[in-house]
């Protein structure tokens, strides 16, 4: 009988739901694990009828980190470099939406993976900690960065020089996720939202992600700047009679919302 495969992926429509699926090891980021993932959604990048991912984990965690006991008889190699397994270069290259819909531990190299998210919402059982410190390694795949523009700069602090656990409840009253569900209700919340997502012109969601995404990692002022200047480009494509269809359909949409 054949291994069952270690990411899976599902489609329901415009959404792909995919699914870490090492739970006897915790989801633990395994080379092959991490080569798939990038694998899995450089594939979705090229679908053409996918437009927002959500990802989770099978078991109890989303995932418990670089696979340690790997570590321990081949030495870390995170492939924050490029390579097949720098998971953030991967995920960074998909063009639409990725909601993490984090079903229970995100630990260390986990906590940086749903980073990695656009989006995050969490099981009522997620638990967040950050041991780069205990383990003895640095972050590379963009923690150290994200989570205090993320939570702020004391409770990044806090977190990461602890490497204690932040649980979902917590999580959610910090800004590390936007909503905290019943563990059977998470994954039909995901993709509920991804179809909200997915509902919007697939140009602009794209374009918007990337406008978002860029003036990250810029000052408010060249944000702006950027923003204006792509805002401009989007424009010149924008017709009379697609922005009353868009009119009509945002119309209906609040109506339907309000009933």
């Amino acid at each position: 009988m054949s291994e069952a495969p270690i990411v899976l992926v599902e489609h329901d429509g415009p959404v792909a739901i995919v699914t870490l699926n090492r739970p006897d090891a915790l989801n633990a980021l395994s080379r092959a694990l991490r080569a798939e993932i990038v694998r899995v959604f450089a594939e979705l990048a090229k679908d053409d009828t996918v437009r927002v991912a959500v990802l989770t984990g099978a078991g109890r965690a989303f995932t418990a980190g670089v696979d340690l006991k790997e570590a321990g008889q081949t030495g870390f190699a995170l492939g924050a470099d490029g390579g097949d397994i720098d998971l953030a270069k991967g995920l960074a290259a998909f063009p639409w939406p990725i909601i993490g819909a984090i079903n229970g531990f995100a630990i260390t190299g986990g906590f940086e993976l749903a980073l990695m998210c656009d989006v995050l919402i969490a099981s009522e059982n997620a638990k967040f900690a950050d041991t780069h410190a205990r383990v003895g390694i640095m972050p590379g795949w963009g923690l150290s960065q994200k989570l205090s523009r993320l939570i702020g700069i004391s409770r990044a602090k806090e977190l990461s020089f602890t490497g204690n656990f932040l649980d979902a409840e917590t999580a959610e009253r910090w800004g590390l996720v936007n909503r905290v569900y019943a563990a059977d209700e998470l994954v039909p919340a995901a993709v509920k939202m991804a179809h909200e997502m997915a509902s919007c012109d697939p140009v602009l969601l794209r374009n918007y992600k990337a406008v978002i995404d860029e003036g990250f990692a810029m000052t408010f002022g060249e944000g702006s700047r950027m923003e204006v200047k792509r805002s401009a480009q989007h424009a010149a494509s924008v017709t009379a009679e697609s922005v009353e269809e868009a009119r009509k359909a945002v119309t209906a949409r609040g109506r339907e919302k309000q009933s």
